[in-house]
């Protein structure tokens, strides 16, 4: 009797009981964690055989480089075949190669993806950038004033030229977009160099990714192919990673449309080492992880984490997650112990078996496994033995992947970068003409007749020598007494001049001209 079925993934047995991830299921999404070494790298490659031979395709990142063997048949070895007959496979257990397809941010291992700095977004572009609340308002305001100037923001060299366009026009948007500081402008410079540094540039441009060349199948033997991306250099920049997975997520939930539940997923897509989309997350963030995992099963997409301890995984997220596979945890520290009875807390439990002690005695290849059924009802929890993979286990050597990368028909899309007219263009061109702008001739003023000014130029210098001031400076004290002495002598000199022309008449036209001369001096 078989034990493969066409409308389920074979994961192993438990005992006699053979144990199923059901293809209209997947979309609900799952959960494989365990400690390093106990076979999770295996339960993740012989899912992706599994969802291959049905004709899903699958997106997955090989972080050891181990998962690239599955391209490849697998060769013969006695505890492979001891596993296949005590699970009841025997003579059903075939070694074989599944489609794959080698992608790399950095286009050393396989075909380049990019994107650019607009489809990114701010949000998750703050995220990359490590920004605080703050500069990531600067960072909105900054795509605002593109949109509104019809700057395309492409690479990274298009958003640093707009930061710097930001900085020098700060003083005139602040008005209408808000507070642009320069502190914040240079933290988001700083952030990017970083980021050039880690290689991230790369990431950033043309030709644009495709999500639909994700979901392809092999036209001559309908199976699904299997998406790898190269990751042991891309975990050395960890935020780069996660930043990356969670936009490819995020632009499979806007571009798909709405399916239901289908009879088998549209696409799968594997997140391993999930804690790093988690660490230091903000809470929109998860939230936004939360939105996405829930919302995207209706368009035929399962995700599953891969990760070390479930606690990894935020309880809003880990609620979403239906088909489990567990492998064994170590209780060595009090959070290892917590984890130990948070994993078995979440399984439907089965009276046979105590979870919570069976976590930290399963052996390699060996996991504690709960699927969903009929109306999305989780299986009570079996201890089971994982199937052997078809593929080799282990990694490609350079040459077998260089053919494979080779043979693909996505090189001739994306391996040549192009660098198209952008706001780094526009804005150069900008900068330049500015520049050659001639200054603004200075108009001839015309000659000035002799002015009051003028004219107490010497009595004022006279004035500055006598008292130490010039004539627009703050009076001291001994300078303020003068001056009264010398308009109460102004007043007398005038009015004895007056009186002596006309009079009392006289004597107020007298002190006028007194005080009219001199105050003209005085009056500051």
């Amino acid at each position: 009797m078989t034990v493969l079925r066409d409308d389920a993934i074979f994961l192993g047995s438990a005992g006699d009981a053979a144990q199923y991830l059901h293809l209209d299921k997947a979309n609900r999404h799952g959960l494989v964690t365990g400690a390093t070494g106990t076979g999770k790298t295996v339960t993740l490659q012989i899912l992706a055989e599994g969802f291959s031979a049905a004709g899903v395709p699958t997106f997955c990142a090989d972080i050891k480089g181990d998962l690239a063997g599955l391209a490849v048949p697998g060769t013969p070895k006695d505890f492979l075949a001891k596993r296949a007959a005590t699970i009841g496979l025997g003579d059903e257990y075939v070694f074989g190669e599944s489609p794959a397809v080698f992608w790399d941010l950095f286009g050393k291992e396989g075909h380049s993806i990019r994107t650019t700095v607009s489809e990114m977004g701010p949000l998750l572009l703050a995220r990359l950038l490590d920004l605080n609340a703050t500069q990531e308002g600067v960072l909105n305001i900054a795509f605002r004033l593109a949109d509104d100037e019809g700057l395309a923001i492409l690479d990274l060299k298009d958003l640093r030229a707009l930061m710097v366009y930001v900085a020098e026009v700060a003083a005139t948007i602040s008005k209408e977009y808000g507070l642009v500081s320069a502190a914040s402008i240079g933290a988001i410079q700083r952030s990017l160099l970083v980021l050039e540094e880690q290689g991230g540039d790369q990431f950033f441009g043309e030709p644009a990714f495709t999500i639909a060349d994700l979901m392809r199948t092999d036209a001559a033997t309908g199976q699904g192919i299997v998406n790898v991306l190269a990751a042991n250099q891309l975990m050395s920049s960890p935020r780069l990673y996660a930043t990356f997975l969670l936009w490819l997520l995020s632009e499979l939930f806007e571009e798909l449309p709405e399916v239901g539940d289908p009879d088998k997923p549209k696409l799968v897509f594997f997140f391993d080492e999930a804690h790093l989309l988690f660490d230091d997350a903000p809470k929109v963030l998860i939230e936004k992880v939360e939105q996405v995992v829930r919302l995207i099963r209706s368009k035929g997409v399962g995700v599953f984490f891969v990760t070390q301890n479930p606690l990894d995984v935020p309880d809003a997220v880990l609620g979403q997650l239906g088909n489990r596979v567990q492998h064994a945890l170590r209780a060595y520290t009090p959070r290892d112990q917590k984890a130990v009875r948070a994993a078995a807390e979440t399984f439907r439990p089965n009276p046979e078996l105590d979870v919570a002690s069976a976590i930290t005695e399963l052996g390699v290849g060996e996991a504690l496994v709960s699927t969903l059924r009929e109306k999305g009802v989780p299986s009570m929890v079996e201890r089971t033995l994982i199937r052997p993979p078809q593929g080799r286990l282990g990694p490609l050597t350079p040459g077998e992947r260089a053919v494979l990368v080779a043979a693909s028909p996505m090189g001739a899309k994306y391996d040549t970068p192009f660098d198209r007219e952008s706001a780094y263009e526009v804005l150069t061109k900008k900068a330049a003409e500015t520049a050659a702008e001639p200054e603004p001739a200075e108009q001839e003023k015309p000659p000035q007749t002799a002015a009051p000014d003028e004219e107490e130029g010497f009595v004022s210098q006279l004035w500055g020598s006598l008292f130490g001031m010039g004539s627009r400076g703050k009076l001291t004290a001994v300078q303020k007494a003068a001056r009264g002495t010398a308009r109460a002598v102004a007043s007398e000199l005038g009015d004895t001049l007056g009186r002596a022309i006309g009079g009392t008449s006289g004597a107020r036209v007298g002190r006028s001209i007194a005080r009219g001369t001199l105050g003209n001096i005085l009056r500051r």
